[in-house]
């Protein structure tokens, strides 16, 4: 087993005989024979043991065990203990959710202050079996059933080569201590139910489960290295930025096989989930306009593009004194100056107005249908909706809109053009400029 621990790592690249390791041990045997071997290979190591506080005498005493194996073999040690079903009950988590969290947000800050190099974990081919079962039950992607990854980041998992059944072996044959969880016995959890009723009766149907599992997940790995170059080519050819925005050009989706499938892929890491893909697909064949939401994104469907956007905070209406230098509005900003003269540039972000003209406070708003003004260059009036149609805005654009008002007028659509009424003359004293920018 050294042999095949030693090769694993070098065929993987996953770590050096220089890098200083932090081992996540919970006094299992797993973690108990990584840190052997790691032990055994010369590596540097520390131990970092988390106590959730579920078990009650059981995680004091794998606590205990696990300092007693890092004191009597001189590794240093670092424990922590969690409030765990409080910090689940407060993020309406599960359990187990709410203890991934808490282990690894503990152990990167551990990276840090400690200065480790790499964390490791003792995830063995049977986890990883389990993890792909488990996915393929709640509906996974493609990415959700090739296993568990040998390195994310910085941390690794070296021991993804071997089963429960070698370790447990190399575990009685070398004399390694190791405490029992009582809690795997139990079927409460979904992994232990996958484990204990779903996974034997899969061996009966094919008792060489595990080696045609590892060749599985070693294809399936394969095919989504493939799939993500592929979803790169793609987004070369049909996405584009436009600031915070994103652009899926309609012509990379129309005549594909299953276009609710690949859109998935392409926003799932934005929140949206498979049934929405499939109302977006149907919405692009004539229903412009159509608004789709996540959490933090909302997806519009325009004419000639799908455009994803972040979510804007609610933009109510701000007034802006005499005095006054800065003012916000959803995700703008605007700074006020007061000048005898100034140098007025080409800028769409900035306005520069005839102080004499203007009647404060000025009303910094969203953009309505009724709105009208007289753009600059034209002695009539124009609606701002015909305006925005001719200037081409597109549906998502024009949400984040807004317009400044003097004494009820419109005086800057703003970001866009200014009003001819308010424009700087041969006789202006007195301007006021406005500068726009976007809060980051």
């Amino acid at each position: 087993m050294k042999q095949s621990f030693l090769s694993e790592i070098t065929r993987k690249k996953l770590c050096t005989s220089k890098d200083k390791i932090l081992l996540a041990v919970s006094g299992g045997v797993d973690s108990m024979v990584m840190l052997h071997l790691f032990k055994e290979c010369g590596f540097i190591v520390g131990v970092a043991h988390a106590n959730f506080q579920l078990r009650g005498i059981d995680s004091e005493g794998d606590e205990r065990f696990v300092k007693e194996i890092s004191d009597k073999n001189s590794i240093p040690y670092f424990v922590k203990r969690f409030e765990t079903e409080t910090y689940a009950k407060s993020n309406h988590w599960s359990i187990q959710m709410a203890a991934r969290e808490l282990r690894y947000g503990w152990f990167k800050e551990l990276l840090t202050e400690q200065h480790f190099d790499l964390i490791a974990t003792a995830h063995h081919l049977n986890d990883s079996i389990e993890t792909v079962l488990l996915n393929l039950v709640r509906g996974s992607g493609l990415e959700g059933i090739d296993g568990i990854s040998s390195r994310n980041g910085k941390i690794i998992r070296p021991m993804l080569w071997a089963t429960r059944l070698e370790i447990e072996r190399y575990a009685k044959e070398n004399k390694i201590e190791w405490r029992e969880d009582r809690s795997n016995a139990s079927d409460d959890y979904a992994r232990n139910f996958i484990r204990h009723r779903v996974y034997p009766l899969l061996e009966e149907l094919n008792p060489s489960l595990e080696k045609t599992a590892d060749e599985s997940i070693t294809k399936i790995s394969g095919a989504v290295e493939l799939m993500e170059s592929g979803a790169e080519h793609w987004r070369e050819k049909f996405e584009r930025a436009k600031g915070s925005q994103i652009l899926l050009d309609k012509k990379g989706i129309e005549h594909l096989n299953n276009p609710a499938g690949v859109l998935w892929n392409l926003t799932k890491g934005l929140g949206f989930n498979l049934d929405q893909c499939r109302q977006i697909i149907t919405a692009m064949h004539g229903q412009p306009g159509k608004l789709f939401t996540t959490s933090q994104f909302e997806l519009v469907i325009d004419r000639d593009h799908i455009i994803i956007s972040p979510i804007q905070p609610e933009m109510t209406e701000t007034l802006i004194q005499i005095s006054q230098t800065e003012a916000s509005l959803g995700n703008f900003k605007m700074k006020i100056e007061r000048n005898e003269t100034v140098d007025i540039k080409n800028d769409p972000a900035m306005a520069v107005l005839d102080a004499a003209k203007l009647k404060f406070p000025l009303r910094w708003r969203k953009w309505r249908s009724g709105d009208s003004f007289y753009p600059l260059g034209m002695n009539h009036q124009k609606k701002l909706s015909d305006f925005l149609i001719d200037r081409k805005i597109s549906l998502v654009d024009k949400e984040t809109i807004t317009v400044l008002e003097s004494g009820g007028e419109i005086v800057w659509v703003v970001g866009l053009r200014l009003d001819d009424r308010y424009k700087v003359t041969e006789t202006t004293e007195l301007t006021v400029t406005c500068r726009l920018s976007t809060v980051v």
